[in-house]
């Protein structure tokens, strides 16, 4: 909350907190609550939700896989969004075709492109024993590399405009919020939030292994389905109005297992708050540091994330 209020108040136009916290009630100079309601909030609200969602997938597929450096980049999701996001940007938004629709369209492109990654990795990871956490990321890897291969091809042959949005969303940004996109983002990524924590106990148990917890009563391959939808869906919502914030499913999950230990039912919320810490302040450093030019969001998650990961492999490899 701390946070949020200072983003509010930080930009061209300086606001004290004080008149901040005044402007979200109503109260003070108009300027004052016309900046903070109608420019600034809507971005701040965004970046903290996309943040949210991106963390609690990461958990959830960390849970899953029961591997440290598992994320929605990792096993493709983030690459389904982006083929998809590209493809649209090349074949409904060239001002010379007649299929021209409306970008408002584009976060459902966004999405339809990770829920579909998600299926096709999930469909190829899947033999008569169930889904083996170790398959599922190595055809998620190889799948994600293909779909960025594709991705990039789409983006030479297009024309440069196209290319230069789609370069932005690539990164990931937060720039341009709306209401109505805080609208759609809030009940996806707080229901799905909600849906999560009644199977906390069951990403538990993925933990103990498919032996033990289907000796202890799990139903191992149903779980794991469920909470992959669930993965693929909060990290489809979140990346289809962000774009593609990297690493923010990697390093939240491990910044809140630090605070509060592995239990899924504390973990979760942790994780979502954390992740939305991380996506405000990478969108407040993003949109000040060198004003009036904005940089992507995703730059410095990514500045953060890189070395973050490489830290991260290193200690488990001990």
């Amino acid at each position: 909350m701390a946070a949020i209020v200072v983003s509010l108040g930080i930009g061209q136009m300086v606001i004290w907190p004080i008149d901040v916290v005044k402007a979200i009630f109503g109260y003070g100079e108009e300027m004052h609550k016309l900046v903070v309601n109608d420019f600034r909030m809507p971005r701040i609200l965004l970046a903290v939700l996309a943040g949210a969602g991106l963390a609690m997938s990461g958990a959830i597929l960390q849970g899953i896989i029961r591997n440290p450096l598992a994320s929605p980049d990792i096993i493709g999701i983030t690459a389904g969004a982006a083929l998809s996001t590209v493809g649209f940007l090349v074949v409904f938004s060239d001002r010379s075709s007649s299929l021209t629709v409306s970008i408002q369209w584009l976060p459902l492109a966004s999405l339809i492109g990770a829920v579909l990654m998600g299926f096709f990795v999930y469909l190829l990871a899947t033999n008569r024993n169930g889904v083996q956490p170790v398959k599922l990321v190595l055809i998620g890897v190889g799948l994600s590399a293909a779909v960025e291969a594709v991705t990039t091809m789409i983006m030479t042959f297009g024309p440069i405009y196209t290319a230069a949005r789609a370069n932005i969303w690539l990164t990931g940004s937060v720039n341009g919020a709306t209401w109505e996109q805080v609208g759609t983002i809030t009940p996806w990524v707080v229901g799905l939030g909600i849906i999560l924590m009644f199977y906390t106990t069951q990403l538990n148990m993925q933990g103990l292994g498919d032996d033990i917890a289907t000796n202890a009563g799990a139903r191992v391959q149903r779980d794991r389905l469920v909470l992959l939808v669930l993965a693929t869906a909060l990290a489809g919502g979140s990346v289809a109005f962000a774009g593609g914030i990297g690493f923010v499913g990697l390093m939240a999950p491990h910044i809140a297992r630090r605070l509060v230990g592995s239990v899924f039912s504390s973990l979760i919320p942790v994780s979502a708050l954390i992740g939305g810490l991380i996506v405000l302040v990478a969108d407040l450093i993003a949109r000040t540091a060198f004003a009036p030019l904005e940089i992507p969001a995703g730059v410095f998650t990514s500045l953060i994330g890189a070395p973050y990961f490489i830290y991260l492999l290193f200690k488990t490899r001990k």
